[in-house]
């Protein structure tokens, strides 16, 4: 995975699934997002809020005790916003094996305190 960074690791809990059993794809979207913005505050300091989330796709269930991994990568830097590229991994808990689990590509916008756009300083990727 080149020029992706690990930006979090987690272990979802049963109070993280559905009836199913399965974890909530709202969780994991929410664990995405926390990524992206990690991904974003480490390229230019500041506050960000998600103003898209593009080609999103679930590609498997995520169970209770399996270790996520987020990684992201920096797709784009505009004046004002970071287009960050997305992917979840698990590790199964008994195999050990490495499975894509989600995909996605976030868009973020720098705010000031006043909750309006504030330009990013641009610095080499």
């Amino acid at each position: 995975m080149d020029n992706y960074n690990l930006c979090i690791q987690v272990t979802p809990m049963p109070c993280n699934t559905n009836e199913n059993e399965d974890i909530f794809g709202g969780w994991l979207l929410s664990q995405m997002d926390l990524a992206g913005c990690i991904e974003c505050k480490n390229y230019y300091a500041g506050r960000y809020v998600t103003i898209t989330i593009d080609k999103m796709v679930f590609k498997e269930p995520v169970q209770v005790g399996d270790i996520l991994s987020i990684y992201c990568k920096i797709l784009n830097v505009g004046n004002t916003s970071i287009t960050v590229d997305i992917i979840s991994k698990i590790k199964k808990i008994y195999t050990k094996e490495i499975i894509e689990v989600t995909r996605g590509v976030f868009k973020y916008v720098c705010i000031d305190q006043d909750k309006k756009p504030k330009k990013i300083k641009k610095t080499s990727l």
